[in-house]
């Protein structure tokens, strides 16, 4: 489930060339079940026709104070008060201004003004002069005070030719902001610490031993801990991932690397989880040479490396939760069972490998949660919801102690 289902988003948009782009964050909003509600300034309807938002949202979109339609009279109070966010984007300086000193002189700035205590997100959009003016930024500073989100506008080349601050943000750095805004934060005062991804253990200066986790299951783990307030540390593996946002990465490489680093962070975390795919093995030797095709060694002599969910399973504390991983081809639960109390977790995450979408590398995931209080199966969702049902589980079994 979408972390914007039957959430009702209050969207405004005003007169800025980027107007356009923001007709695509609705069609996204919408296509994550978001309820979306637009309201255009006039000067907006000179970029962007208002049946374009309708289209898209699938609502009817509202740019008057004064409407003919009954029904409309008090749309300022109405559209606000049903919201559960007011996104404003993009925000012109002009309208800023109107946020910042309380004025009501058009539908979007009185249904602001009408909705004190509700989330309002600014992404503002300008040329950089008009930015960096010290009026806007007042503005803006005062915004904050009254507790509204502001997102900080990209650099680049502008519309008008300038290149600067002022171009409106990206829309993932929006939605993800929009997520923790919207986000129930029951991880908040936990300092969560996860590892994801592969390790690499050195063959020679060219070649390594590793796997095909693709780290996306832990990143998702991360990213999602922190829309609900967690403090998190993700030591990753090497993978092709951006970093999530608002969460402490720390690269490492090989399976000793990760085994240093989580001996050293996991002392401070209060839940732990162990989702890489860290080497079970490494070579014994390490050619400081690449190995010439003429003289490849038979075979590669190989050496266990240190487990590092079995160590944190014999150091942990009364405080600690401690969450490992089994990706298992067969025999899933009797082998989830035995990992569970052989190293001492509170939970356990079994996923089918095997399978064409719940494998290494795909987006989705289907997995069994396994405690001490028996399984419960999670059925086929993306990577980021499968997330949030291990932080459901979580979240209960914390409450439940």
């Amino acid at each position: 489930m979408s972390g914007f289902r039957g959430k009702k988003i209050l969207f405004g948009v005003t007169g800025s060339i980027a107007a356009f782009k923001t007709a695509g964050w609705v069609h996204s909003l919408t296509k994550e079940d978001a309820l979306v509600t637009v309201v255009m300034t006039r000067a907006a309807t000179r970029f962007v026709t208002d049946l374009t938002f309708s289209a898209l949202s699938g609502n009817q979109v509202y740019t008057e104070m004064f409407a003919s339609d009954p029904k409309q009279a008090m749309a300022h109070i109405t559209l606000s008060a049903d919201a559960d966010i007011i996104l404003i984007a993009p925000a012109t300086a002009h309208t800023i201004a109107r946020f910042a000193h309380g004025l009501a002189d058009d539908l979007l700035s009185a249904s602001v003004l009408a909705a004190p205590g509700k989330q309002v997100v600014i992404c503002p959009a300008m040329n950089s002069n008009m930015y960096a003016n010290r009026a806007t930024q007042d503005n803006l500073n005062r915004l904050r005070e009254f507790g509204y989100v502001i997102v900080e506008p990209d650099s680049g080349k502008l519309a008008c030719g300038d290149e600067g601050p002022g171009r409106l943000p990206e829309w993932e750095r929006v939605r993800e902001i929009l997520l923790y805004c919207v986000s129930r934060h029951d991880l908040e005062q936990q300092h969560v610490l996860i590892t994801a991804g592969p390790t690499r253990e050195d063959i020679d200066p060219a070649r390594f031993l590793s796997n095909r986790s693709s780290g996306r299951m832990g990143y998702a783990l991360a990213q999602t801990a922190r829309r609900r307030g967690a403090e998190v540390t993700l030591v990753s593996g090497p993978v092709a991932l951006a970093p999530p946002a608002g969460v402490e990465v720390v690269q490492v490489l090989s399976a000793r690397d990760m085994f240093d680093t989580v001996m050293r962070l996991g002392e401070d975390a209060s839940i732990i989880v162990k989702a890489a795919a860290v080497a079970d093995f490494r070579p014994a030797h390490y050619d400081v040479q690449k190995i010439k095709k003429a003289g490849v060694p038979n075979h590669i002599e190989l050496v266990l490396n240190r487990d590092i969910l079995a160590e944190l399973g014999k150091m942990k504390t009364g405080g600690q939760f401690l969450v490992g991983f089994a990706a298992e081809s067969e025999n899933h639960l009797e082998e989830g069972t035995k990992k569970l109390k052989e190293k001492n977790l509170d939970l356990i995450v079994i996923n089918d490998i095997a399978g064409e979408d719940t494998g290494f590398d795909v987006d989705t995931n289907q997995v069994t949660l396994l405690d001490k209080n028996g399984s419960t199966s999670v059925p086929l969702l993306s990577k980021e919801e499968t997330a949030d049902r291990i932080w459901d589980k979580i979240v209960s079994s914390l409450q439940k102690d």
